[in-house]
């Protein structure tokens, strides 16, 4: 993939949902969302996934918010620019890789956007509720700090782009196809509002690694019925279970 940089590429193996022999290039350790290679026995499936049963840091959460700590946190500075269609079915998800560009702006710090993709039904909760389905907008600063923005995503008006990306799936799995003529701008998967709780939490796939700062906006966007039911055929349940807050503090926008 000679349009990303060697970081970046690492960094999409690490986040995304892909098989074990595209993360580390070696003997595959099959993971899942069920059965011998679900969730509960991550940890066991390779030493480098340890941190999948072992970390205190992991995530996903439910947010709980009469427990969130309202403060004046930075605003949200979202610079995507439209980029040619990149996608994936990588057995795990639906991703699209984006090409550099598009930018995160928190604070004093940058991120690029580097991929996003999808989980059914949405892997964080606030009190206690899912919703149908969750964007994972995946960014990376120049250091290779990770910050990681979820997306809900409730029944409601349909998505221009995912429109377009359904319209562009993958017949074959872990077979990236390119559509330079296809443009996607990610901003379009972005609620009006932008307000958010943020925490420190971890990958949600092996292997779980921490540290991944995790911003989950307060208001939903929306797909269509049909375009859940699109993604739910290809994946019915890819989200791993709610994990332990271990005393983290979650923050929020007052």
């Amino acid at each position: 993939m000679s349009r990303l940089q060697p970081g970046t590429v690492i960094a999409l193996c690490l986040i995304a949902a892909t098989s074990a022999t595209a993360l580390a290039g070696e003997a595959a350790h099959h993971w899942s969302y069920s059965g011998a290679g679900g969730p509960s026995h991550w940890a066991a499936l390779d030493s480098h996934y340890r941190a999948c049963g072992s970390g205190r840091g992991q995530s996903p959460i439910d947010i709980r918010t009469r427990d969130v700590h309202g403060e004046h946190l930075p605003e949200l500075v979202f610079d995507y620019r439209p980029s040619p269609l990149h996608i994936i079915d990588n057995g795990h998800s639906i991703q699209v890789d984006i090409e550099p560009g598009s930018v995160l702006r928190i604070g004093d710090r940058s991120y690029q956007l580097v991929q996003f993709h999808f989980h059914h039904p949405s892997e964080e909760r606030i009190d206690g509720k899912a919703a149908e389905m969750v964007a994972h907008l995946v960014h990376r600063d120049s250091q290779g700090a990770l910050a990681v923005v979820a997306v809900m995503l409730d029944p409601g008006s349909a998505n221009q782009v995912v429109e377009t990306l359904w319209s562009h799936l993958p017949k074959q799995k872990d077979h990236e196809l390119d559509f330079t003529k296809v443009l996607i701008d990610p901003a379009g998967l972005l609620p009006a509002s932008r307000g958010y709780f943020t925490y420190t939490g971890s990958l949600t796939t092996p292997p779980c690694s921490e540290g991944v700062r995790w911003i989950v906006l307060r208001s939903t966007a929306t797909l269509s019925r049909r375009e859940i039911a699109t993604f739910a055929a290809h994946y019915p349940n890819d989200a791993r279970p709610i994990q332990n807050l271990n005393g983290r503090k979650v923050l929020g926008t007052l």
